[in-house]
């Protein structure tokens, strides 16, 4: 098989691809000829991150689709021929989040599925949904899933709610797109008026350039008529929740999923405890959810943006488009 691996030293640029023996399946396990992959932000922080040195040669990604080839003793599950999407946290099945549920994360932890052929735990994959192709299926298990968890999970969003969304990546798009499809209002914010037009093109119902108005969040507030928005997804992370705090009603829900903004000034509790904020740390989410999202996406036949697409062999590429913050919705590599 060939495989992606982070060889020598950490950074885009030690990226290479391998040729390795093709794996076969033990127990319990599946070996999935993978199609397509998708990236993540996760992925290009792990391939730059100076504590991975300690693990090479590294094999990166955890979102695949592929089609099972071949299964080990006692899987009864799925069956060869079945197409798959590989689960972020294959031990992960049902029930709230635990240390154990969520150990062993695919491109961390565990395996990377960045290669022509990946084993897999068989309770870690789930079944494809039928109506996208493969390069939609695998920018599913951690954007899509992630942003499905937050709304519709931990958020509970129905038909006549706000949501704030910062940005137009992955999990904000696919936010986008659930939250539409929910009945909410939708409120985006990005430092492109292309991609807010994109985003408008989507469904959104305001756009605001945080760059153009660095207090978004008093603006998003006012576009609710001084009540505040249900729910915001929140991807900057310390640099951003001081405006996404400002922009929440009072007893509303914020779903904490990122870092992109980087550090910024303290949090402000006066803000927190008067506003009675309901906050939820996101980390993706079981296969049971990701199989109830599926189901929804089917049903509302949704489609999931993709942004640009790279060939395997370009993998190089595709991360330097990931680090650069240019591109709309998901970047996918195809095999």
């Amino acid at each position: 098989m060939r495989a992606l691996r982070l060889q020598g030293d950490v950074g885009i640029e030690h990226l290479e691809i391998v040729d390795l023996p093709a794996p076969e399946p033990g127990l319990g396990e599946v070996r999935v000829r993978v199609t397509a992959a998708s990236l993540n932000y996760r992925d290009l922080a792990l391939v730059e991150a100076p504590f991975n040195r300690d693990r090479l040669p590294f094999a990166p990604l955890s979102d695949a689709c592929g089609v099972v080839e071949a299964v080990g003793p006692g899987v009864t599950r799925v069956a060869v021929g079945e197409r798959v999407a590989s689960m972020f946290f294959p031990n992960w099945i049902a029930g709230g989040p635990t240390a154990e549920r969520q150990a062993n994360a695919l491109g961390g932890g565990g395996t990377g599925v960045a290669q022509t052929q990946v084993v897999l735990s068989a309770e870690g994959v789930a079944k494809a949904p039928a109506s996208l192709s493969d390069g939609e299926v695998a920018c599913l298990p951690c954007a899509a899933l992630t942003a499905w968890r937050a709304l519709a999970v931990e958020g509970q969003i129905t038909a006549g709610e706000t949501v704030l969304l910062q940005g137009t990546g992955g999990v904000s798009i696919f936010a986008l797109q659930f939250a539409k499809a929910a009945g909410a209002t939708v409120i985006i914010t990005s430092s492109s008026d292309e991609k807010l037009e994109r985003a408008k093109g989507l469904g959104a119902d305001h756009l605001i350039n945080y760059r153009a108005d660095p207090e978004w969040g008093r603006t998003a507030k006012r576009l609710t008529g001084g009540v505040g928005v249900d729910h915001v997804l929140e991807v900057g992370g310390a640099g951003t929740l001081p405006q996404s705090l400002r922009a929440l009603r009072v007893g509303g829900h914020l779903s904490g999923i990122g870092m992109l903004a980087g550090g910024g000034a303290g949090v402000d509790f006066s803000t927190l405890f008067r506003g009675n904020a309901r906050i939820h740390g996101i980390t993706v989410g079981s296969r049971e959810q990701f199989e109830a999202m599926g189901r929804a996406i089917e049903a509302n036949v949704l489609r999931p943006v993709i942004g640009e697409r790279f060939r395997f062999e370009d993998a190089q590429a595709a991360f330097r488009r990931m680090k650069a913050g240019e591109h709309f919705g998901k970047i996918v590599l195809d095999f």
